[in-house]
């Protein structure tokens, strides 16, 4: 029976949990909180610098290892799983985190703008789970399932204002694998799920911010803009005894700005 305790109940400590994508904005705000309440975490990114100095700063409070990779590449994608079979003979949670936007008219996208988009956003997540799944399956029962959680959208939602039609689409794609890899997992012990987050202080996000963030969080219905623990309290959530029944969901984290008219 599950310890209802609620010291146990949301508890990740001493789970290994890889995070792609974590030394920044949304990543980094689930590798801290999951470092700081006692798991074990390897993030990756294309910046081995940032992911190294995110390694170290991390380290001060708890255990998180880099893995410095380029997801949008097949070799980087092969690196990164290489050097966790390496390391690890299972993993508890894997958070396919790693995003990019190109914003820009339908009428003049680029080709290399679809593509970049693709091949970080959508491709990765496929692989990477398909070469993942045996450390998964080694960590994962059916009482205590292991957990693969996608991070999309909710310009994967709805149809948003801003003119990013092949990201919007990509991260549809995310939410629409995450409940097609839901059931194929299900009898392996292994649940998967997506956090739809709106809007987050951010890199890819810091331009729209800097320019009209008092009018999206006006448009808002809670007047503002996501924080650290509210993505990283959905992560842990998810990946905790408490989520443990959760599966295929896509779950908003956006103060119900998805529910809202496009701006």
């Amino acid at each position: 029976m599950t310890n209802l305790e609620i010291t146990n109940l949301f508890s990740v400590k001493g789970k290994t949990v890889l995070i792609t994508g974590g030394s920044r904005g949304i990543g980094l705000m689930m590798a801290s909180t999951f470092v700081k309440n006692g798991a074990k975490v390897y993030i990756s990114s294309r910046n081995a610098e940032v992911c190294k100095a995110v390694e170290a700063e991390l380290s001060k409070v708890g255990d998180c290892i880099a893995i410095p990779a380029d997801l949008s590449t097949t070799e980087g994608q092969q690196k990164l799983v290489e050097e966790i079979n390496a390391k690890e003979d299972a993993i508890d949670v894997l958070i396919n985190n790693a995003g990019a936007n190109w914003s820009a008219p339908f009428s003049e996208y680029p080709e290399k703008g679809y593509d970049k988009v693709m091949a970080i956003n959508t491709k990765p997540i496929f692989f990477l789970t398909q070469a993942l799944l045996p450390l998964l399956e080694k960590a994962a029962t059916i009482e205590t399932p292991a957990r693969v959680i996608n991070v999309g959208s909710i310009d994967g939602l709805r149809v948003s204002a801003i003119d990013n039609s092949a990201y919007g689409m990509s991260k549809a794609a995310v939410h629409h694998l995450t409940k097609i890899l839901a059931i194929k997992f299900a009898g392996k012990g292994i649940t998967v799920n997506a956090i739809a987050p709106g809007p987050f202080p951010s890199k890819m996000t810091k331009s729209m911010l800097d320019n009209v963030q008092p009018m999206i969080e006006n448009a808002n219905p809670l007047k503002r803009i996501g924080r650290a623990g509210d993505m990283g309290g959905i992560a842990v959530f998810l990946a905790s005894d408490a989520g443990s029944y959760l599966n295929g969901a896509i779950i908003p984290v956006d103060g119900g700005i998805h529910l809202m008219s496009p701006m």
